[in-house]
């Protein structure tokens, strides 16, 4: 669906907005701007990563926007992100994307007002920004509480639980959404460098200023977050192997108790029980009590010996 937000008439500049346009819609409209197809393409490739591009007067953005996946095993950047392209000159902002965002429809009615905080493209590719991170954050908290929750989990049960799977998930969700943010900085960083040039010769008016200065620090924010998060994961990662390892070692502690009371008896059992015709003991008449007195005095022997030891 193509659909222009603004016009000429409602603004200085024109707002055109495709939602899942068809290669035929976007070639049309790249014919009638004279978009480069190399940028074209970027748009369509549905896995592209966030970046930008400025060629001859038009400034190319690609972000991606967080979106809670249904499949919970979902850890690819395509199952976890959606994406918005943004192609914008001082006289045009286009914007490409398969799935709709009602805060481009809040940014048109901003942009319509006079001397409101979208009097221009740049400023509205970085609210875009601003929007692409808030999107970080929800998804940043449900996944700190299932962490706390794995934490939990190992921590205070007896047993091991099978956490190793939710944790990796998590984990690789975490790292994703890290990729993300690091080339989403690279984009606030160019945005930045060009509301600079563009106010090169008077200052950065104020509202400007606050708008680049409070999405630099909600990206610091969310970047935290999933650092956090990585680092957690990664940490709980070790500890459930540590202590799956350190249970398999007690098992084999108390295996290798009973068999170490075990082994001296079952020898004298197969000293006594072979069947040999001149054996000496055959014929004695306390053989039996003292074979038996025996196995309980070693057993009592080694019983002190661990605990001596402190083993049981």
């Amino acid at each position: 669906m193509t659909e222009d937000l603004l016009t000429r008439q409602d603004c200085h500049f024109g707002w055109l907005d495709l939602t899942g346009p068809t290669v035929a819609e976007l070639q049309a409209v790249a014919a009638q701007y004279d978009l480069p197809d190399s940028l074209v393409i970027d748009c369509l490739e549905p896995t592209h990563l966030p970046k930008f591009e400025a060629t001859h007067g038009l400034n190319f953005v690609i972000l991606r926007v967080f979106s809670v996946p249904d499949n919970p095993q979902a850890d690819t950047i395509q199952e976890l992100s959606t994406k918005i392209a943004i192609f914008y000159t001082p006289d045009y902002l286009i914007t490409v994307h398969r799935r709709p965002h009602p805060v481009l429809n809040e940014l048109k009615s901003v942009a319509r007002t006079p001397g409101g905080e979208c009097n221009s493209p740049v400023e509205v590719a970085i609210h875009l920004v601003r929007y692409a991170l808030n999107s970080y954050v929800q998804p940043a908290l449900v996944l700190t509480r299932q962490l706390d929750a794995y934490e939990a989990e190992i921590f205070l049960k007896r047993e091991v639980p099978d956490a190793l799977q939710g944790l990796y998930f998590l984990k690789r969700k975490a790292s994703a959404a890290r990729q993300l943010l690091l080339l989403t900085r690279d984009i606030l960083t160019m945005l930045r460098r060009q509301s600079l040039r563009a106010a090169a010769g008077h200052e950065l008016n104020e509202a400007d200023a606050i708008l680049l200065q409070d999405t630099q620090d909600l990206l610091v924010k969310v970047e935290t977050l999933y650092q956090q998060l990585d680092n957690g994961a990664t940490n709980l990662v070790n500890l459930y192997l540590s202590l799956a390892s350190q249970r398999t070692n007690e098992t084999m502690r108390v295996l290798t108790v009973f068999s170490a009371f075990f082994l001296p008896l079952t020898f004298i059992a197969g000293v006594y029980g072979m069947n040999f015709q001149y054996m000496p003991e055959l014929t004695w008449q306390l053989g039996y009590p003292g074979a038996i007195g025996a196995m309980l005095l070693i057993s009592v022997g080694i019983y002190w010996w661990f605990k001596r030891k402190g083993w049981i």
